[in-house]
């Protein structure tokens, strides 16, 4: 159900990028190209809808609904399984406990020596 629904979100994508780059702008015209906006309503004049801009409305519509859809059933598994740090708690409490084990040897028979560390006297603040 899950690659259905991405598949058909993919083609609805791409169609919708071509249909919106198909598209001329609002200001496309000779007036547009000196500044004017032949009326003067706030985002231009209204014409008739074309078949591009049904095409982009009903594909930003499907896109919409298969976004929601795709969020919906990427959630519905997520949500039993429980946040991260409830998963490590309930993985620690049921791994198995550790058996000791033998201390490491040291790499050459010969006993290593480390020198005492000497101690620095502490700086005092005279003026």
């Amino acid at each position: 159900m899950t690659i259905l629904f991405t598949l058909i979100h993919i083609v609805v994508c791409f169609f919708l990028i071509v249909v919106v780059l198909l598209q001329s702008g609002k200001a496309a015209d000779l007036a547009g190209a000196f500044g004017g906006m032949g009326s003067q309503t706030a985002f231009g004049p209204r014409g008739s809808a074309t078949l591009l801009s049904k095409a982009t409305t009903l594909a930003a519509a499907i896109f919409m609904i298969t976004s929601l859809t795709l969020a919906i059933l990427a959630t519905r598994g997520a949500a039993s399984a429980g946040s991260v740090l409830e998963r490590q708690k309930a993985a620690a409490k049921s791994a198995p406990a550790k058996t000791p084990t033998a201390p490491p040897r040291p790499l050459s028979s010969t006993p290593v020596t480390i020198p005492p560390v000497q101690q620095q006297p502490a700086p005092t603040n005279k003026k």
